[in-house]
């Protein structure tokens, strides 16, 4: 009866917020379900005929969440998913609740499988709660500091977390990330690594400034690299205790432009697979990967991983495109130092024409009211790129002012209403060209909103 009434009650609630437009009912009823039923997460997750996998880390949860789902479902699975990035467990009991019937019920249980993207410090309790077959973690890099400090604390919680697993659970680790590969360690069950193999994708052997993990976290040694390829992630190696990178089941072989999106060439167990899809960067190689590796720990085959990435979409503000009078308008998330320069590299990796970019910066509490991180971005990149650039957002002017001594002051304009920001940008950028908008997260769910709805989308709870 508890289970019946949380469900009702959660369903009930999605209506009415989705209804009268307060949200996409995507936490609230979790919230409401596990008030009345606090074991409901643990109970439906059982109930998930193929299991659940969960995805974690600082950038890409998102993006390769939903190329998880991709390849599962490609694989002839379906798929119950907080696809919208609510990923704290109210997000993920509103996805269940979702999925079941009005008394929790699934209908053809024996198809049905979970893909839950994760928070960071919310993992631990997401996988004694759903016992899921495979976790992934992505990356680690300073992200609100003001809620999760330093990485280090983050990546004790996850080293406890995992150590304490039951045996059910393959880890699927970033070889590439010194904290996340030391996971292995203190895992009780299998592991799946997967990493960059080309090192000619790196840009260099030495860390940038905005580096994460330098230190080797068993004797304190520095680092050292035989290939960088972007923030810590690289080819690694303890010069004191001989701790470095280690093997992988599923790594990345080469990229290659394909127009706006990229071909990659994986190798899965030694089994060379061509993938293309809709996306750039590196940081975006690392996330198909990452798919990959995880569609391995599933036990899923080369076909289905090809198929799931052929028919991938991109998710609201990650790589989204939209067409909006007349302009090519691309939004890129971007909420950290690592995050916002790889975007910075992209956008400028293969374009000739000066760059039309719109800047938002927002502090609210999702994005983390400390935002020093600015001053680790490399904005100087930026210099012989830029025709314009419009910066708005709550803290518009703190980022007006770190672009001023990036040099770029010339050409910035700062309007802090989200509305008029972007018309003035769009405005200012010529017809059939392109516009990049890169806002923080709090930014990204306004500013998605107000393009969709000028592009006659949707919202961003109803894009599938």
């Amino acid at each position: 009866m508890r289970r019946t009434a949380a469900v009702a009650a959660a369903k009930v609630t999605a209506g009415l917020s989705r209804r009268f437009r307060l949200g996409g009912g995507t936490a609230l009823p979790g919230l409401v379900a596990e008030r009345i039923d606090p074991d409901l997460t643990a109970e439906l997750s059982q109930r998930l005929g193929q299991g659940n996998a969960l995805v974690t880390g600082t950038n890409g949860k998102t993006t390769t969440a939903r190329l998880v789902a991709g390849i599962l479902r490609a694989s002839g699975l379906e798929i119950v998913a907080n696809r919208e990035g609510s990923n704290m467990m109210r997000g993920i009991a509103a996805a269940l609740v979702d999925g079941a019937g009005w008394v929790g019920d699934y209908a053809a249980p024996e198809k049905l499988v979970g893909v839950f993207e994760v928070d960071e410090a919310t993992v631990p309790e997401a996988a004694w709660a759903t016992k899921p077959r495979a976790v992934l973690f992505a990356n680690l890099f300073r992200d609100q500091l003001d809620r999760y400090g330093e990485v280090d604390y983050v990546s004790n919680v996850w080293r406890g977390a995992v150590a304490s697993w039951p045996t059910v659970a393959t880890l699927v680790l970033n070889a590439d990330d010194p904290s996340v590969a030391a996971l292995g360690e203190y895992a009780t069950g299998k592991v799946v690594y997967y990493g960059m193999r080309d090192r000619s994708l790196g840009v260099g052997t030495k860390l940038g400034d905005a580096a994460d993990a330098r230190w080797c976290i068993a004797c304190g040694m520095e680092l050292t690299y035989a290939a960088v390829f972007y923030g810590h992630l690289g080819h690694w190696r303890c010069g004191r205790c001989g701790r470095e990178r280690p093997m992988t089941q599923v790594g990345c072989d080469g990229i290659a432009a394909d127009g706006d999106g990229m071909r990659m060439f994986l190798s899965v167990e030694g089994v060379g697979v061509e993938i293309t899809v809709p996306l750039s960067g590196l940081y975006n190689a690392y996330n198909v990967t990452a798919a990959a590796a995880v569609a391995l720990a599933m036990g899923i085959g080369v076909e289905a991983i090809k198929a799931g990435m052929a028919s991938f979409t991109a998710a609201f503000g990650r790589q989204e495109r939209l067409e909006v009078d007349g302009r090519h308008v691309e939004v890129l998330l971007a909420k950290n130092p690592a995050g916002l320069n790889q975007v910075i590299r992209t956008i400028t990796a293969d374009t000739k024409a000066p760059l039309h970019l719109a800047l938002f910066l927002n502090d609210g509490l999702a994005d983390g009211r400390d935002i020093s991180w600015i001053w680790d971005v490399d904005f100087e990149l930026l210099h012989g790129w830029t025709s314009r650039i419009t910066v708005s957002g709550t803290r518009a002017w703190d980022l007006a002012v770190r672009l001023k001594y990036a040099g770029l002051e010339a050409a910035c304009a700062v309007e802090k209403d989200t509305g008029r920001a972007l018309k003035q940008a769009i405005r200012q950028t010529p017809e059939n060209g392109a516009l990049h908008v890169i806002p923080t997260y709090t930014a990204m769910l306004e500013v998605r909103e107000t393009l969709s709805r000028w592009a006659g989308g949707d919202p961003f709870w109803e894009a599938k």
